[in-house]
């Protein structure tokens, strides 16, 4: 495949508006670098979508930012790293271009997990299609199998966000429901990992009902510190990311949509243009 070889933008997708928490901190932590986001905001949720769907729209997602000139793209999107990115790094990268470079954030999220819990049992809050996946459970027990890993589907949790309910009353309840369930199968919890990128935006309710003993792991920060260590140790790639300290955000959706719901989770000045992807 014939793809751009110049340097280019950093591309980072999710299939809604909860990555922009992870390019947020990404942004804040690599400020020098030029960024694409590609929000497939049309078709999400992906949560809900089988395993065939996800690496579709996903892989046409990752294409459109390769062939936007970008040589590394992350996808800053729980399904989507779940669901599709083995898929993609092992069957499509090859025949696209072997020096193209694909990351997910759900190993980033646990490569020190370890660290969070003292009594070895880690909860974990994610959507349905995450929950199902098992990604996390199969990437901790290869790092850490001495590890207990619960897990907890939160369906309604995402459309708290995105529909801007997530610091109102009637949020409470689905995230004092979810956060007891898991606490009552396994009361030796003393860890929670956030395995969707739109719960920080609930994490004042979530700290409200999670008792102050157990640590709440977020996503963001760890991914952006995971990066950087990436571009350090890979300086080949590197030197493929331009330097402007620029963003640029492409929506699936209409550009006022994507200005209106991203404004909940980043409040800046965006450049915003909308792309069909196929």
């Amino acid at each position: 495949m014939d793809l751009p070889q110049l340097p280019g933008k950093i591309g980072i997708f999710d299939s809604g508006y909860g990555g922009l928490t992870i390019f947020r901190k990404i942004r804040s932590l690599l400020p020098q670098y030029d960024y694409l986001y590609l929000g497939d905001n049309a078709r999400a949720p992906y949560g809900v979508r089988s395993f065939d769907v996800v690496y579709e729209f996903t892989r046409q997602a990752v294409l459109s930012l390769f062939r936007e000139g970008c040589h590394l793209v992350i996808l800053a999107c729980n399904t989507a790293s779940a669901k599709a990115l083995r898929s993609i790094q092992q069957i499509d990268l090859p025949q696209w271009d072997v020096n193209r470079r694909l990351l997910g954030i759900i190993r980033p999220t646990i490569e020190t997990i370890d660290s969070y819990t003292d009594s070895k049992h880690v909860g974990l809050l994610g959507t349905v299609g995450t929950v199902r996946s098992g990604s996390y459970e199969i990437e901790i027990g290869k790092l850490f199998p001495d590890l207990k890993i619960t897990s907890e589907a939160c369906p309604m949790w995402v459309p708290l966000v995105e529909n801007n309910e997530f610091d109102k009353p009637g949020a409470d309840y689905f995230v004092e429901k979810h956060i007891h369930a898991l606490l009552a199968r396994d009361p030796e919890i003393d860890a929670l990992v956030l395995a969707c990128t739109h719960y920080p935006m609930l994490l004042p309710k979530i700290r409200r009902y999670t008792p102050d003993h157990i640590s709440i792991v977020e996503q963001g920060d760890l991914v952006a510190y995971s990066l950087k260590d990436y571009l350090l140790r890979h300086p080949e790639i590197e030197k493929k990311c331009t330097k402007g300290g620029s963003m640029l955000f492409y929506t699936t959706e209409a550009e006022d949509k994507f200005e209106e719901m991203a404004s909940f989770f980043w409040d800046e000045p965006k450049e915003i243009r909308r792309i069909q992807l196929t």
